[in-house]
């Protein structure tokens, strides 16, 4: 009987059928080699195997499986189909953020394709040949090497006992764990004495005892009541606890005991470099149970990770960002998303334009296993399902131990620049408590959302300033590299001698970002010791690392960053912090700058006081009667949650809607505009006033292709699965038509 496979290629296209050749075996699942089109060779997945003769006459075959064993299984593939669905793509593009690179190879020729083949690293193992294992005989042999070459006696003794110095061990031992050198073992090899293999690398995995932290009342109490969610049939709940409150010891317990019994783990965290203290806990935990997967990771190794999951039986703890949701955890019992309110979960370029923690949400039903959210200040989509019982709710109010929350001050900016309070950025109540602080030896951290020397720099006389060519946006000054850069598309330049405009005066920056904040507190504190955090000055992982671990260690007084100082970092020297421009967070243009505001300024306020001593942050702003900042002042979410769920019910929006942005980009603005309008009638036809735009974003142009926006609210009652069918048919019929065609229409459900 003749059979066919519908296979997944990493394209923006739906499965092909190929042909299986008689004999060949393949499941559904399993990555192969296929040709595509002329010349082109990819790797592709076995969707579905039928026997369905397609309508087309030159059928290609499958050339051949790779791998040992499918790489996909039914609940991954269901989750791949679910992703494609629900954000308006396809499974193939699925592929290409869910495989490593190097599983997915392509190339122009069979040739090409092998040469690019992923190989797995072997390494040479060593074990004592069949008729050393008898002791007479082994006795025998060592004391005649005692004598004769001490060297190759010691190298073969330390074989011998590798793991067990009461018997002689007859198991391999890794070439690069023995001390000998390579001359020594080829010796013993060529006497017959030693046994080499090259095979696969394998890794060591740890035992299952863990030393688990002692949980307060408090803790016990949360932990009670989520093992009651679950048991209660949710398969999602809340952990909402305030920083400092010890959620990750809550994240232990039941981490330790899906471990226990077998099971697989995954601990999905917002961005892998922010959360190296995260890690190396879990570590001293869980030891070397502990299987980092981040993009910091070489290809090689997040390859091999991959596999060597897929051939696991169980019993894995995965610590990783988004794209961790889709390794091959078999047995998986449990997802624990930290900070879940967090933005980077979701993908915004390329597609799919996922969101990782619904995607676990999915995920853990698919399994049959649970998801837990942990956050100090969730999403008010979180917190709604939690208070309306969709997700059990377990709740921290108090911090662990000792430890008290944080002293919260505001200073008005305008009212100390009147008084002349003001110094550089600084109001004179920040200056005065960072004087006292250094003087106990204690440390602080300053948070700065832009980083940069200024956000752009102007001529004062005529008020010209840089631009970048390629985006409608001003040129960030780096005083470091002294250029001009454009934190859009990349483009830099020097910083003009004069004015390009009036040719009369200097251009002098404007604003302030982290390496104006950087250098200025250095000139009022010389005597401090300054660093800065942000993504200009971690260059690589190495400097990353150095800069936390010299503030870790006290060698630094002061650290200037932007977000990246608020996630993650548990520094017990900190009591102050201080938030310079709080008015630039909370005006943003956008419906969650209120949620968004309140949650940064709360966490990096969380990064004080987190020992017995407490701290103090100090809030500066120009509009310290504005709600939000009074609502962080307070320390009460709730209060900003009822407000803006408010706000957010009366004008229709998530989490009372789903919204679904769509933005199109062209190099010609006229044909962008005709194509747009055009578009936005059509969804009218079918959408009504459910269409809102079109509308130019804040930034309109980037790398030289104009952007213009639709968005389309789906109320709550409505069915969002058929709203995006509609919508995919229109997107169709548009993009088929001649004069669009090279419009790019890049859709994003759920925006954030």
């Amino acid at each position: 009987m003749e059979r066919f496979a519908d296979i997944v290629l990493p394209l923006a296209q739906p499965a092909y059928t190929f042909a299986v050749p008689e004999g060949m075996e393949v499941a559904e699942g399993q990555a192969v080699v296929v040709q595509f089109g002329l010349r082109k060779y990819y790797t592709g997945i076995v969707w579905r195997l039928h026997g369905e003769r397609p309508s087309f006459k030159n059928i290609k075959s499958v050339l051949r499986p790779l791998y040992d064993r499918p790489l996909l299984d039914t609940g991954q593939r269901a989750l791949w189909e679910w992703v494609a669905s629900y954000y308006m793509c396809t499974v193939g593009e699925v592929m290409r953020v869910a495989l490593p690179a190097l599983m997915k190879p392509s190339a122009d020729s069979e040739q090409e394709f092998l040469r690019e083949e992923y190989r797995p690293r072997t390494e040479r193992y060593i074990a004592l040949a069949p008729a050393l294992r008898e002791e007479e005989h082994f006795h025998e042999v060592c004391d005649k090497l005692e004598r004769r070459a001490p060297k190759q006696y010691e190298a073969l003794l330390e074989i011998a006992t590798a793991g067990d110095e009461t018997r002689i061990s007859t198991g391999e031992v890794a070439r690069r764990l023995l001390r000998a050198d390579y001359a020594v073992l080829q010796a013993l090899e060529r006497k017959g004495y030693l046994v080499a293999t090259e095979r696969e690398r394998t890794v060591e995995r740890g035992g299952s005892a863990f030393r688990l932290p002692e949980l307060s009342p408090a803790q016990r109490q949360a932990l009670d009541a989520l093992d009651a969610a679950f048991a209660g049939g949710k398969s999602t709940a809340l952990l909402h606890g305030i920083t400092g409150s010890g959620k990750t010891e809550i994240y232990i317990h039941l981490i330790a005991r899906v471990l226990a019994r077998g099971g697989d783990v995954l601990l999905l965290v917002p961005e892998i470099a922010l959360t190296a203290q995260l890690i190396a806990r879990m570590e001293r935990i869980f030891g070397s149970r502990v299987t980092p997967y981040h993009s910091k990771l070489t290809a090689q190794r997040r390859t091999e990770t991959y596999l060597r999951l897929n051939r696991a039986q169980g019993g894995e703890f995965v610590v990783g960002v988004r794209s961790s949701i889709f390794l091959p955890l078999r047995r998986l019992q449990l997802i624990v998303v930290d900070e879940e309110h967090d933005a980077s979960y979701k993908q915004s370029d390329p597609a799919p334009r996922y969101n990782a923690r619904d995607c676990a949400v999915v995920m853990a039903r698919l399994s049959g296993g649970h998801t837990l959210l942990g956050s100090a200040t969730p999403s008010l989509e979180t917190w709604l399902n939690a208070r309306g019982g969709k997700y059990g709710l377990a709740t921290l109010s108090q911090r662990y131990g000792a430890a008290r929350p944080p002293e919260i001050l505001i200073s008005d900016t305008l009212r100390a620049a009147r008084r002349g309070e003001r110094k550089a950025h600084f109001n004179k109540l920040l200056l005065d408590r960072l004087g006292e602080t250094l003087d106990r030896g204690e440390q602080a951290m300053l948070f700065q959302n832009r980083r940069g020397f200024s956000p752009y720099v102007e001529c004062s006389q005529c008020g010209w300033t840089a631009r970048c060519p390629n985006c409608n946006v001003t040129l960030t000054y780096h005083k470091s590299s002294g250029r001009l850069v454009c934190h859009y598309c990349g483009h830099n330049e020097e910083v003009p001698a004069k004015c390009p405009s009036c040719r009369v005066t200097d251009v002098v920056p404007m604003g302030f970002g982290t390496e104006k904040i950087e250098e200025e507190i250095a000139r009022i504190f010389p005597e401090a010791r300054v660093a800065r955090l942000d993504r200009d000055s971690i260059t690589s992982e190495r400097a990353f690392s150095a800069i936390v671990a010299d503030f870790e260690a006290r060698k630094t007084d002061i650290l200037v960053g932007t977000q990246m100082i608020t996630k993650g970092f548990d520094f017990g020297g900190v009591s102050l912090v201080g938030i310079l421009n709080a008015d630039n967070l909370v005006n943003s243009p956008d419906f969650r700058a209120a949620e968004r505001a309140f949650q940064l300024m709360m966490q990096v306020a969380g990064r004080a006081g987190r020992r017995a001593e407490g701290g103090v942050v100090v809030i500066q702003t120009a509009e310290p009667g504005h709600p939000v900042i009074r609502q962080v002042a307070a320390g009460d979410y709730e209060a900003m949650a009822r407000t803006q769920l408010a706000e957010r019910q009366a004008f229709f929006y998530p989490p009372y809607a789903r919204l679904i942005s769509l933005t199109l980009r062209h190099r010609d603005a006229a044909i962008l505009r005709q194509g747009v309008g055009d578009l936005a009638v059509r969804l009218r036809s079918r959408f009504g006033r459910r269409v809102l735009g079109p509308m130019a974003p804040p930034v309109d142009r980037i790398r030289g292709e104009y952007l213009v926006g639709l968005l389309l609210k789906i109320e709550s009652g409505a069915s969002a699965a058929r709203a995006r069918e509609l919508l995919a048919a229109e997107l169709k019929t548009f993009s088929a038509r001649a004069e669009y065609r090279n419009i790019v229409v890049s859709v994003n459900v759920d925006p954030q």
